[in-house]
């Protein structure tokens, strides 16, 4: 781990410590709820664990506690040791409230506060949800039972009172049918847990936007020209920023990535299609952070059909692509916006040179600079090496990290950038 000092800000784990409540109802998917109370006690959370007296028809207490080290109670609790009590503890001291899965049931007493099991107790004690204290509810259950007028009253009624309500999912059902009715998947409703506690951070209120991956423009319609970029790196910079609280526009190249949650994803492929994304993306943006990989040439007349090897090599004539941060500057010019705008630099020769011409020539606020030709840095790889440059001359190489640890670095120094 590095840059302790900048774990006060914000940590490299942003669910340590946090108190989630997992409830779980009467559900085949209650399996799945072991692989999520998982997820979120690796993400360093305290994950206690309420099971309804049906849902230990499936599952036991004892997988939870053995998965998260923390208690996983039943409604023999309610009377035992803690008391009446032990459901004020909870409900009071949870800094997010999950039920996954949700049974049509479980959905029906929450909506009417039927307070008869420790669950039920708990999550009365918690709260209706609100943006500081949220309420996720996952939803399992058979289609018939999902699509009833009932069932969709008492999940708006829910949805009224705070309550996030994720999915349910169309796929294959316990009765066999194919339907609307399976819980989300565990990593989705991580994804949520992590941006519903991640609202208040230093950059909340602010919208950032981030461009990833390697432009490809076309050759023919089988060929393009294109990089090496993965997108990693400009993934895990919309992750940081998301962490951080912000709204985040994520311009994408291709890329086989997995797409954070709770962002708004704008996906594109040639130069020019990323530059409209961008310059409109900008208009109402608080900062930009330019780690695409944009391709420097393009074909000048890519041919209508597929090259054949048999035609012989042909001479593909070049011109330059679109320069997205020069029509950034001259937007940023007229408007104002984005307030900061942080541009990367990917060499193989020559870096602190090239990257600090560029800084001055797109009048950027920072610019952050790496060898992709050196091990362990650069394209396809986790890890990163790079220098962070500023306007003033100031340079501040961070050594091997990982590309999550750089780009919550880059996103510490926008903080500061937008609160000068």
């Amino acid at each position: 781990m590095i840059f302790s000092y900048y774990n006060t800000l914000m940590p490299l784990k942003p669910l340590e410590s946090k108190r989630i409540v997992l409830g779980v109802t009467g559900s085949i998917a209650a399996y799945k709820a072991v692989d999520l109370a998982s997820k979120l006690a690796q993400a360093g959370a305290v994950v206690e664990t309420i099971l309804t007296p049906s849902a230990t028809q499936f599952i036991t207490p004892l997988a939870f506690q053995s998965v998260t080290g923390q208690g996983a109670y039943v409604d023999a609790n309610l009377w035992g040791a803690q008391a009446h009590v032990l459901h004020v503890g909870l409900g009071h001291t949870a800094d997010l409230f999950i039920i996954a899965p949700a049974t049509a049931h479980s959905m029906a007493k929450l909506a009417n506060g039927t307070a008869d099991n420790l669950l039920m107790l708990a999550a009365l004690a918690y709260g209706p949800g609100s943006a500081g204290r949220p309420l996720l509810i996952a939803p399992a259950m058979d289609g018939g039972m999902f699509e009833h007028p009932a069932t969709q009253a008492n999940l708006e009624t829910l949805r009224q009172r705070g309550a996030q309500i994720i999915g349910p999912e169309a796929g294959h059902l316990a009765s066999g049918l194919v339907a609307l009715g399976r819980m989300s998947e565990p990593l989705t409703i991580f994804g949520l847990a992590r941006y519903a506690l991640t609202r208040q951070g230093p950059l909340s209120g602010r919208r950032v936007v981030v461009t990833a991956g390697g432009t490809q423009e076309p050759v023919d319609p089988v060929r393009v020209l294109t990089n090496r970029s993965s997108g990693k790196q400009g993934f895990a910079l919309a992750q940081a920023a998301l962490d951080a609280g912000a709204e985040v526009t994520l311009i994408a190249a291709p890329s086989a990535v997995p797409i954070p949650t709770g962002l708004e994803y704008i996906p594109v492929e040639a130069a020019s299609q990323m530059e409209q994304a961008v310059l409109k993306a900008c208009q109402n943006a608080d900062a930009l952070l330019m780690a695409a990989a944009v391709a420097d040439f393009r074909p000048v007349n890519p041919a209508a059909q597929k090259i054949k090897k048999s035609s012989g090599i042909e001479a593909i004539p070049l011109e330059p692509t679109t320069d997205i941060l020069a029509a950034v500057a001259a937007q940023r010019g007229r408007t104002g916006l984005p307030l900061a705008v942080v541009g990367f630099a990917a060499e193989t020769q020559n870096l602190l040179a090239n990257a600090q011409a560029k800084l001055r020539a797109k009048r950027l606020d920072m610019i952050v600079a790496n060898d992709v030709s050196a091990p362990g840095s650069g394209f396809a790889v986790d890890t990163n090496r790079v220098t962070l440059l500023y306007p003033s001359g100031k340079s501040e190489p961070i050594p091997l990290a990982t590309k999550a640890e750089v780009a919550e670095r880059v996103i510490a120094e926008v903080v500061t950038l937008l609160n000068k």
